[in-house]
């Protein structure tokens, strides 16, 4: 089975869950990326805009892993992504389908990229205001891609695309400077003493910065 799943081939999986995170779990000694789900990663912060940063990522998969973790689980291979060495497939546990119930319950986002599968289940929660729906939070796909900026910006200058939040150092601590605000113009980012660009608000208050007054 081994050797199927470094090819690609299709193989199914079955036994007690490990969940990894809110969409990755480990059955069989594999590890499966849920088929046709995203949700928040692990280290996400939602917030932003006068909410204060919360781990909704870390939520999200500790309700995930209370309530599938050590259950037995049955998986149905439908790709391989070869690029992170892992299954994908649609698992169920006593016959239901925990893609399509992380979904229904607000705890993924349907991966539309990927499959159509759970639309209709995300479009209801959404409707209905369930879990990750109205948290303030970044689309995954989308908060990687930030993050993926964030990191390569701690170097620059000048503010990458789309991470315009300047993280400023002085006598009053670690302070960020928003576009508009009263001394943003005048901020310079010295990437040698710490200071650094930040993608989101709430990715510059997760990582301890505090929002300037004016």
């Amino acid at each position: 089975m081994l050797s199927l799943i470094a090819q690609g081939a299709a193989a199914d999986l079955s036994g007690p869950v490990h969940v990894v995170d809110g969409d990755t779990l480990i059955v069989a000694d594999e590890r499966v990326r849920l088929h046709g789900i995203d949700t928040f990663e692990k280290d996400q912060f939602c917030g932003g805009n006068g909410t204060p940063a919360w781990p909704c990522g870390a939520w999200v998969s500790d309700t995930v892993r209370a309530r599938y973790e050590g259950r037995m689980a049955v998986c149905e291979q439908t790709d391989f992504d070869g690029k992170y060495q892992r299954v994908v497939a649609r698992c169920t546990v006593d016959g239901e389908d925990i893609g399509r119930a992380l979904v229904a319950e607000g705890l993924a986002f349907a991966y539309r990229r990927y499959s159509m599968d759970y639309d209709i289940e995300e479009k209801r929660a959404a409707v209905r205001g369930l879990g990750i729906h109205g948290e303030g939070g970044q689309i995954p796909e989308r908060f990687r891609r930030t993050r993926q900026r964030a990191k390569a910006a701690i170097f620059l200058t000048d503010a990458p695309e789309g991470c315009a939040i300047k993280g400023n150092i002085s006598k009053a601590g670690q302070i960020f400077h928003m576009p508009g605000q009263a001394d943003y113009d005048r901020t310079r980012i010295s990437p040698e003493k710490g200071e650094r660009w930040f993608c989101s608000e709430a990715e510059a208050e997760a990582a301890g910065w505090r929002k300037a007054r004016r």
